[in-house]
């Protein structure tokens, strides 16, 4: 007797964890929008309008510091509060608050939900999940407090401001410089603590330790001493952060210490100070401690190229990332000397993470000269001018020329799109709208073509 044959479900395929991380993103700032467009959220009478929410959300969630209104003046108390969450949640990253969500309300983890995690903290096992997403939370409100004591200290004994605050100001900036932000209270962000070394330093101090990742900041605090044995990340990291931050200090005191509009006004010690803190900020921290739209065009052409690429990995850093870098300009050398295989260390580089950083930064290129071309297109702003505010846009930085609120409400547009886009990376987006991987089963012939 025939019987039919029973129907066996088929397992639910997991969504792709870059499409997560991308929803829980969009989601953020959806509701990030709706709150800032509350009356509560601004100082004044009525509420802001649907673009200047979504485009504040969006810098906030995306922690690039873009403003097109004053911070300080226009939001209320709600909203400035509102925007902290946000740069927050945005820092950590959306996909690593759920996760610790769902340690704390179950103590289980299922296996997407430790995809989604492992995509969003770079953890290399899903096992070591709950160990590394509980010590990067501790590690960021630890370094959170101890930032936001000592700016409130300066703050209220410095400068007379009043507990409240200064407590206020000292918070909002702590966070807002680990999380590589740029959101300040003041119109001109730190432009009037210029020669004050304890802010300055201190901001400085949060970007780097924020922007450099959580794997490199671990495994520094456990073997800074034994330099030969840090992994690669973490040599790559921390080799082309010092060069570059030593190479922007020395441009910038090249190019503007004449300049009356930026360094030229200060003294010799000052000078380098500020120097260096204009080098530290395009990390994509987006504070300003000076004028930018005094800089010499050569300045803005190197402050393009910094913010462009960005800080450590797994952090709260932006752009293509200094590892990124790093792997091209190993590859690049490589190729000079005719290796083979392209070594770091006492270690071989793999193909694949070759072809990651290639397809990173191509990806980024057209993103970025699509982006210039449009806004482009929509403004009569100079191409220095429009340049440096769509990097700005796409690595998250925040810096400007001061050009971001007069933009036509189109551009404004394009901006919150590149800010999405270059925060959530562009490899993640575009995985994560691919509909699924395909394995090879062959492989076809090999045939070199000239290249160059």
């Amino acid at each position: 007797m025939w019987h039919p044959s029973p129907v066996v479900a088929r397992p639910r395929r997991l969504s792709h964890p870059g499409r997560v991380i991308a929803s829980a993103f969009a989601a953020a700032i959806t509701v990030g929008t709706a709150v800032l467009s509350l009356p509560a959220a601004t100082a004044g009478p009525g509420r802001a309008d649907l673009l200047t929410a979504l485009f504040h959300a969006t810098s906030a969630v995306c922690v690039t510091g873009l403003v097109t209104v004053d911070t300080g003046t226009y939001w209320s108390g709600f909203g400035q509060v509102v925007l902290l969450l946000l740069i927050q949640a945005g820092g950590i990253g959306i996909a690593t608050l759920a996760t610790l969500l769902a340690l704390l309300v179950s103590r289980r983890l299922g296996l997407r939900a430790r995809l989604v995690a492992q995509a969003e903290t770079k953890a290399l096992t899903a096992a070591d999940l709950r160990r590394v997403v509980g010590r990067v939370l501790v590690f960021v409100l630890a370094a959170e407090a101890v930032v936001a004591v000592v700016l409130a200290l300066r703050f209220g004994l410095g400068y007379g401001q009043s507990a409240a605050a200064a407590t206020w100001s000292g918070v909002f900036h702590a966070v807002s410089a680990f999380n590589n932000a740029g959101f300040g209270l003041r119109a001109d962000s730190l432009v009037a603590y210029v020669a004050d070394p304890v802010i300055s330093l201190t901001v400085c101090a949060a970007v780097v330790v924020g922007g450099l990742g959580f794997p490199v900041v671990f495994e520094l605090a456990r073997e800074w001493r034994t330099p030969r044995s840090w992994s690669v990340l973490t040599r790559v990291t921390v080799v082309c952060s010092a060069a570059l931050l030593v190479l922007g200090t020395v441009v910038l005191l090249a190019t503007e210490a004449r300049n009356p509009g930026t360094l030229g006004p200060l003294a010799g010690g000052t000078k380098v100070l500020a120097a260096f803190v204009a080098a530290t900020m395009p990390r994509t921290a987006g504070f300003n401690n000076l004028d930018v739209g005094a800089y010499q065009p050569e300045t803005l052409l190197l402050t393009d190229a910094l913010m462009f690429i960005g800080g450590g990995s797994a952090g709260t850093a932006g752009g293509i990332k200094v590892t990124t870098f790093g792997v091209l300009a190993y590859v690049l050398w490589a190729e000079l000397r005719g290796d083979p295989d392209v070594e770091v260390g006492r270690r071989r580089l793999p193909v694949a993470v070759q072809r990651q950083a290639l397809a990173v930064t191509l990806l980024g290129l057209g993103l970025v000269a699509v982006g210039t071309f449009v806004v482009e297109a929509l403004t009569d702003l100079g191409f220095d001018q429009v340049l440096f505010e769509v990097i700005s846009a796409f690595a998250t930085v925040g810096l400007s020329t001061g050009v971001t609120a007069d933009l036509p409400r189109a551009a404004q547009l394009v901006l919150v799109v590149l800010m999405f886009v270059g925060r959530i990376g562009p490899l993640t987006l575009a995985t994560g709208l691919a509909l699924r991987q395909r394995a090879r089963r062959r492989r076809l012939p090999e045939e070199r073509i000239i290249v160059g």
